[in-house]
């Protein structure tokens, strides 16, 4: 039997919205087929569920019992998926149980409310972009000056807020990501490597704001957060608590930080030990 049913079965859990989850989707709750790390022998491998489809093809999963969580999870907390991609990424992904209320894209840049970007929240960050770091172009000249159509796969630019390369990691130089990087924090930028992609993103354009912004719309008193890359950094610092996997880009550089848990478990089946820590510290708040 899974444990699905940790919340469900409290009488307190559909009215307590106070307990606000922000948790990073690609590499923390879902994992395409490269991500998932089944190490296990295949007969004893978990069932999955397919949450995202691209170009006629499955994309993203995470194992059933972690949609079973997922579910309860999202019916007794503000469950906030919070996520570097686009709008028209995030709306790909099918998540199990209800449809959120809030959603962060962009790193940031657009809060969605019942899908829909709030239009004040997202003049109020490119406000911020304009006043405090180099411009977009700038740094997309930067990017595509210094790379090397041997390895860049694609180039793209998304919701005009930052810039990303698609590459080939096993022609990509060493040292390169770390020089673009450094050159990149003069500008007010960040740089981060997260499987085949490099992204370029401004320093101001970040997960935190936008969760604290849904902490203050919905008085959340306790807040929880999940993460694996160096963009998820600034959240897992700004979580009450916060939980990132085994792998990833703060696994390589072996971030952490004290409200921080660093589990062992990798791939998809660290999506689901993810999603039972956030449900016992749900739990623990309102005891």
């Amino acid at each position: 039997m899974t444990p699905t049913s940790d919340i469900a079965q409290s009488p307190q859990a559909p009215d307590s919205p106070f307990v606000l989850v922000a948790s990073d989707l690609d590499r923390t709750l879902i994992y395409s087929t490269a991500a998932l790390q089944l190490s296990m022998p295949d007969a004893e491998a978990p069932r999955l569920l397919c949450v995202e489809v691209y170009n006629s093809k499955p994309l993203s999963y995470l194992t059933e019992t972690a949609a079973g969580l997922l579910t309860d999870l999202a019916g007794a907390t503000v469950f906030v998926p919070t996520t570097t991609r686009t709008r028209e990424q995030y709306h790909r992904i099918h998540l199990p149980g209800p449809a959120p209320h809030f959603a962060i894209c962009a790193n940031g840049g657009h809060l969605l409310v019942d899908g829909v970007s709030d239009p004040d929240w997202h003049r109020q960050v490119t406000g911020r972009l304009t006043d405090e770091c180099a411009s977009l172009a700038e740094v997309r000249a930067h990017l595509l000056a210094a790379a090397d159509p041997a390895w860049v796969l694609k180039e793209r630019v998304a919701e005009d807020l930052f810039a990303y390369l698609v590459v080939e990691r096993d022609l990509l130089p060493e040292g390169w990501v770390k020089e673009l990087g450094a050159w990149a924090a003069t500008k007010g930028w960040t740089v981060s490597l997260q499987g085949r992609k490099i992204y370029a993103v401004p320093g101001p354009l970040t997960k935190s704001a936008a969760m604290r912004e849904v902490a203050r719309r919905t008085d959340a008193e306790l807040t929880l957060a999940a993460g694996d890359s160096l963009l998820d950094a600034d959240l897992l610092l700004d979580a009450d608590l916060a939980w990132r996997p085994g792998h990833g880009e703060l696994a390589d550089t072996g971030w952490t930080a004290p409200h921080t848990t660093v589990l062992p478990e990798t791939g998809v089946v660290a999506g689901e030990e993810i999603l039972r820590r956030f449900i016992r510290a749900a739990r623990r708040d309102r005891a």
